[in-house]
């Protein structure tokens, strides 16, 4: 299996997803197309790994850039086609294909190719002899695929479009998934002749099976798995493919131990770790680098991005983003962390509070209606409810240190930079805007006026 480059195709153009967004960097499960298409592939480690681009170019260049800083790209002219793009990534990348190896041709709109697929597509053209493989898989709906025609011998005679082909082709359910394997020299000579004399006056890479079967037998691999070759035309079929992805993704977290209340509604991205008998609540979303230690409790209707969460704590109707959470820890409901926090062991922030670059140490509590941002709490302190600290002095953000035992009155207004002390006691409506040293009481004396009978101008 002397597999010289692999070529994704990415430069059409998606007009069915009615976007200004390509087609390929729409994202399944929290990773676009591209990616996805480009880690299955990467892994089989190719000499050489080249994305043809056309449509909206720099964008998607840039990206692929950002996946592979090794991959090379190949820009296709105005001509438009499949075949187009393969002609030109065979001229761009003349000195970097050995003729007696093999070339992979993905398309990049089937997010969930998988490595196995691919490595058992090239496994089978290697050991048939053939000089081009399709990969193939069979629909019990094949409706608007391109029909895989085999001669007695089970190779490949022809691929049939559906406009084009006839009761018996109709029959048939075993279609075309755009994914191909051809020896080198095989594909450029064949690629070489094609021609757009077509309705749609396009180059079809299809057309280089009939050449390639001039030079030897052209044989199909059949994918075990329909969704991993299942491809994304318009945004209904997004949906589906993600929905089914997720059922998927949920059963083989219960299958490890997790309960999930209601598959249907609880999403879970691919790389999300999950401890055993953790819980699920409906309505929950967990993405990119989260990790769940065993016990926790998330949701209902919570939403983690990057986050970790320890052994036995709670996250209730609550946005966490790239923050730690202690172990037994309870969060909301109806709390945003964002980006930053580290939350101790035995720790709180309860309803509508707001942290940000936050440390709150073991046992410390934040019940409820505060904000606390660029700030450290020690152990065991109380913050009490409409508490600020106020980080930002229109050009810096300011630090605010809070030590342990405090007790924090309600509507605490925390003016950084600025320093309290251990076992203080302040008091509710203060403004702490000088450090406080250990062991004190603070409150500020704000005289109350009342003016007694007041009415506004306009009802005098």
């Amino acid at each position: 299996m002397n597999l010289t480059a692999a070529i994704i195709l990415a430069a059409g153009e998606g007009t069915r997803m009615r976007s200004a967004t390509p087609k390929v960097l729409h994202l399944l499960a929290g990773k676009t197309f591209l990616q996805r298409v480009m880690a299955s592939v990467g892994a089989l480690e190719p000499p050489t790994l080249a994305v043809v681009v056309h449509n909206q170019a720099e964008m998607v260049s840039q990206a692929a850039r950002s996946y592979s800083s090794g991959v090379f790209i190949v820009n296709q002219d105005d001509r438009p086609g499949t075949g187009r793009a393969v002609q030109c990534a065979m001229d761009q990348l003349a000195d970097r294909i050995d003729p007696d190896g093999c070339v992979l041709v993905v398309a990049s709109d089937m997010p969930l190719l998988d490595e196995r697929t691919l490595r058992g597509l090239l496994q089978h053209h290697a050991a048939q002899g053939d000089v081009a493989t399709v990969l193939t898989t069979r629909l019990e709906d094949p409706n608007g695929y391109g029909r895989i025609i085999r001669d007695r011998d089970g190779r490949v005679l022809r691929i049939v479009e559906q406009k084009d082909a006839n009761g018996n082709e109709l029959a048939v359910h075993e279609v075309n998934t755009s994914v191909y394997v051809f020896n080198a020299s095989v594909l450029r000579r064949a690629v070489a002749g094609l021609n757009n004399s077509n309705a749609q006056g396009e180059f079809y890479l299809t057309d280089a099976l009939e050449p390639a079967r001039g030079m030897g037998s052209v044989g199909a691999f059949t994918a075990a798995d329909p969704l991993s070759v299942e491809g994304v035309n318009d945004r209904i079929q997004l949906a589906s493919l993600a929905k089914a992805h997720n059922a998927r993704i949920c059963r083989r977290w219960m299958r490890e131990g997790v309960t999930i209340l209601d598959p249907d509604t609880t999403w879970i991205e691919d790389d999300v770790i999950l401890g055993q008998d953790v819980t699920i609540l409906p309505g929950s979303f967990l993405q990119g680098q989260t990790a769940v230690a065993p016990g926790a409790v998330i949701g209902p209707y919570a939403t983690l991005i990057d986050a970790q969460v320890d052994e036995g704590a709670s996250v209730e109707r609550s946005r966490v983003q790239e923050t730690h959470i202690g172990a037994r820890a309870t969060i909301g409901p109806w709390t945003y962390l964002r980006a930053g926090n580290e939350l101790g062991p035995d720790t709180k922030a309860g309803a509508f509070v707001e942290m940000k670059k936050a440390h709150i140490d073991r046992g410390s509590k934040v019940p409820h209606l505060s904000y606390v941002g660029d700030a450290h709490i020690g152990e065991r302190t109380n913050v009490g409810g409409g508490t600020i600290t106020a980080n930002y002095d229109g050009v810096h953000k300011n630090r605010t240190e809070i030590g342990s035992d405090v007790h924090v009155g309600a509507g605490n207004l925390f003016v950084a930079p600025v320093q309290v002390g251990d076992g203080v006691t302040t008091g509710a409506g203060s403004v702490i805007r000088h450090a406080v040293p250990d062991g004190s009481m603070v409150y500020s004396d704000n005289d109350q006026q009342v003016v007694e009978g007041w009415k506004p101008k306009w009802e005098r």
